[in-house]
């Protein structure tokens, strides 16, 4: 059975329901027809011209992403430059972009658990927890990020060593002091600056996320808190594993027969010199 631009849009909601994003978000459906056929789907973090070409050179009907084409509404629409460039080779080449942004990082087994149990943390609680009427009182609750637990007490040096090791990254930031004893961990993905007031109100002793200010590691440090930044793109990185996984799932329930790739060289845009 072949399936559709509409149908994946479908199967995405049932990963992870758009009905989750946040007002101010983009996810969904950015540029394609719904009546397009797809055979072949391509997933990635970003909406970049390298993705779209590699889309195309693979014979990709649709890209995935977890970031959005655009947040902030386009006033015009340039061909020559993102996100126009994007929107012309979707069309030109029929290669429909979807996107699950933060309706993915609130979602059960979403992008936060994905995360969290990657860092070898046991999850019991999101920050907010999503006002769902269909929750399942045995089953965590939807919302913004999560408070876990490792499976031993760590101090905040070892607890960083970890998470290089696991992330495969040479370096993270953090803040507070490398001594103090964790029990109990905070965890955002992307950019978690305002979820810090969140953190500081809880029993968490450390915030692990992907983008903090000056000012938000300052407030953690003078809180005798703890903060590790990984960086947002190693946050998020490993939501191509985790889409490909679900997707490959939702589509053989679905009784369709669609091949799934991760694109494989995305790159953070910072290097460290």
């Amino acid at each position: 059975m072949t399936a559709l631009v509409s149908d994946i849009v479908k199967l995405m909601d049932g990963i992870a329901p758009f009905s989750l994003a946040e007002k101010w978000d983009n996810s969904g459906l950015q540029a394609g027809h719904p009546d397009w056929p797809v055979r072949r789907i391509l997933v990635a973090l970003d909406v970049t011209m390298a993705a779209m070409t590699a889309a195309k050179d693979m014979g990709a009907d649709a890209l995935i992403t977890h970031h959005p084409l655009t947040i902030v509404p386009e006033k015009s629409l340039d061909f020559s430059r993102m996100p126009g460039a994007a929107v012309a080779s979707a069309a030109s080449g029929h290669i429909a972009i979807i996107s699950a942004h933060t309706n993915l990082d609130k979602a059960r087994d979403g992008l936060n658990d994905y995360f969290a149990n990657a860092l070898g943390l046991t999850c019991d609680r999101p920050f907010h927890p999503e006002d769902t009427h269909d929750a399942d009182d045995n089953e965590m609750p939807p919302g913004i990020g999560r408070f876990g637990r490792p499976d031993q007490p760590l101090t905040v040096g070892e607890l960083s060593d970890r998470i290089k090791r696991r992330l495969n990254i040479p370096a993270l930031r953090v803040a507070g002091p490398l001594d103090l004893t964790v029990d109990e961990v905070a965890v955002c993905t992307g950019s978690g600056g305002s979820l810090v007031d969140t953190f500081l109100r809880s029993s968490a002793q450390v915030y692990i996320t992907g983008d903090l200010k000056y000012h938000e590691a300052r407030d953690i440090e003078t809180c005798g808190r703890a903060a590790i930044d990984v960086g947002h793109f190693a946050s998020e990185h490993i939501v191509i594993d985790l889409l490909v996984r679900k997707l490959e799932q939702a589509v053989s329930s679905g009784g369709y027969k669609i091949d799934i790739h991760g694109y494989t060289k995305e790159k953070d845009p910072f290097i460290i010199i």
